[in-house]
């Protein structure tokens, strides 16, 4: 749509809802007139309806979990640098070495070295193998 044609949408919408708006009020106003206390019981009810949705989604609401620290008494004891270990989180989330290297701005071969130095500090074999045993030391999620 071009932006004229929208501008015409818009102001037709916006005069439809004022009119309806004032068609509203008036029929409010004859409504108060003769039947105010039904007004007001029903204008209470909605004001204790939106209070007990605020108040249960507040009390129900989950609870907020703290963020995930690691456990940074096997990563000190193990001897895992900290660029080791964003490596690391990023084998966790499925990365491949060339990927990991363009989020770091590193060379792929240097991933390939901390990988290496990665599997030889956990024992590993494999990937998938350093992967579990550091979701098993709770280094990673």
């Amino acid at each position: 749509m071009s932006g004229s044609r929208w501008k015409r949408v818009v102001c037709y919408g916006a005069f439809l809802a004022a009119g309806t708006f004032a068609l509203q009020w008036l029929d409010y106003l004859g409504l108060a007139r003769f039947h105010s206390e039904g007004v007001y019981v029903v204008l209470v009810a909605i004001a204790f309806l939106a209070l007990g949705i605020y108040v249960g989604a507040r009390l129900w609401a989950a609870p907020k979990l703290a963020p995930f620290a690691g456990n940074p008494e096997a990563v000190a004891s193990l001897g895992i640098s900290p660029r080791e270990l964003t490596v690391l989180q990023r084998l966790t989330a499925g990365k491949s070495n060339k990927e990991i290297a363009a989020e770091l701005d590193i060379s792929p071969n240097t991933i390939k070295t901390h990988v290496g130095q990665l599997f030889d500090k956990l024992g590993a074999k494999s990937r998938t193998d350093a992967i579990n045993r550091a979701r098993g030391l709770g280094i990673v999620r």
